[in-house]
């Protein structure tokens, strides 16, 4: 059942295309190691279900990597897949301004500027996931193939 309570640009919309999701807030510092796994612990999921959302620069143009917290992403295979020859982690500034999210909660949904995403294929395994719902402490957890098609993403293995 799609809530609006948390009104991220992310939220909006998911609740705009009618899409099933659920929020779940935690508490987890931003700075500690190993974020993405904590974040997995504090809400009680298998960390192979919690993704994060990378902005990485290829070939001079800003892509989203969306991949497992379980593993990192593979600049070499994100290039390939976006259909470039280099990547670098985008500097943070311009990730937080090309999003309009901060660092901790940048989501692969509702961007200030739809950037071309890549989401790794091990969703394909899965029913459901979770990314960042555009806030520090908030998740959301949707089927990946409304993710998939809301991005308009291409599939591929980037997970390294």
């Amino acid at each position: 059942m799609p809530k609006k309570a948390a009104g991220t640009p992310a939220t909006v919309l998911l609740t705009a295309e009618r899409v099933a999701f659920t929020l779940h807030p935690y508490e987890v510092s931003p700075d500690a190691p190993n974020y993405g796994a904590l974040v997995a612990a504090a809400l009680g999921v298998a960390p192979a279900l919690m993704f994060k959302t990378l902005v990485a620069e290829v070939d001079a143009r800003l892509v989203v990597g969306v991949v497992p917290v379980t593993g990192d992403l593979d600049l070499k295979a994100l290039a390939q897949a976006a259909g470039g020859k280099r990547a670098a982690l985008a500097d943070r500034a311009a990730a937080e301004r090309s999003s309009g999210y901060v660092r901790g909660g940048i989501s692969p949904l509702g961007q200030r500027k739809r950037l071309p995403t890549v989401i790794d294929d091990s969703v394909q395994a899965l029913d459901l996931m979770y990314v960042s719902a555009g806030r520090r402490g908030l998740q959301l957890c949707l089927a990946p193939a409304d993710l998939i098609r809301l991005t308009s993403a291409t599939v591929a293995a980037i997970r390294a």
